[in-house]
């Protein structure tokens, strides 16, 4: 061997003895026992929530494991009352999978990506907890159009998953429409396309629109009456005070935001 190949060679070996060196420290110690490593590795800057936690990964992360959903557990662990609230009992469910849907290193984003696969994924396990079984294959594939910015259809969660199951609480039709949310609305967003609202000239429009409490107490006869000019109108002649692009675009005064 030449000396030129027996100096890389010892160069070689005293990187790879550092390296092992720091790794060893590190998994006996904290990130604090070598400082300024985590700048070298880090694959970005955590959210605002989570940015004291920048210099002390292993209060997230565990040597040859990864994220630990127990990391996450121990300081986001919810009360017995939040997992009986509808809009947050699936989580009892997930069974600490936490960065499936939550995800760090994306700057000042909140780290919440509402993936709907992964609920199914969650609602029915794949059979003896195979990796790579249909349901896992579509998560990959959704994960990789995701990546590359390519479409994708949600034809089989929004025919699988019971929408309302998570959303009624906030379900502002009533149930007039019933409960297949998904005959109308998308899983990336509620909004409809295409949606046209009924004429201006409609006078139904308590048929879809809940009056807010105000309107049943005295505000409405001392304020709301008075204020738009229509001294006898009762709580349900919605179209007599309000436009249709907005409820608070109010006739003959304009935007007004009061309740």
């Amino acid at each position: 061997m030449t000396i030129r190949g027996v100096l890389y060679a010892v160069v070689a070996t005293l990187v790879v003895a550092s390296a092992a060196v720091v790794l060893i420290a590190l998994y006996r110690g904290s990130s604090e026992v070598v400082p300024g490593w985590t700048r070298l590795v880090t694959p970005g800057p955590l959210s605002e929530k989570h940015a004291f936690l920048s210099d002390k990964c292993e209060s997230c992360h565990t040597p040859v494991r990864g994220v630990d959903p127990v990391a996450c557990i121990s300081c986001h662990a919810p009360s017995a009352g939040d997992l009986a609230k509808q809009s947050t009992a699936f989580h009892a469910a997930a069974g600490g999978q936490c960065s499936g849907c939550h995800l760090e290193h994306i700057g000042e984003r909140r780290p919440i990506r509402m993936d709907h696969a992964s609920l199914l994924q969650i609602a029915r396990p794949p059979p003896g907890g195979a990796w790579f079984d249909r349901a896992a294959s579509d998560q990959l594939t959704a994960d990789l159009k995701t990546f590359l910015g390519l479409p994708k259809s949600d034809r089989r969660e929004r025919a699988e998953l019971d929408c309302a199951g998570c959303h009624s609480n906030r379900e502002p039709h009533r149930e007039l429409f019933g409960r297949d949310c998904a005959e109308c609305h998308g899983l990336a967003s509620w909004k409809i396309a295409g949606f046209l609202h009924p004429s201006p000239t409609s006078r139904d429009c308590a048929q879809c629109h809940q009056a807010p409490p105000s309107h049943y107490m005295g505000h409405f006869v001392m304020m709301d009456r008075m204020i738009t000019g229509q001294e006898h109108a009762s709580v349900n002649q919605c179209f007599l005070c309000h436009r249709t692009d907005s409820f608070n675009d109010i006739k003959g005064v304009g935007w007004m935001k009061h309740h």
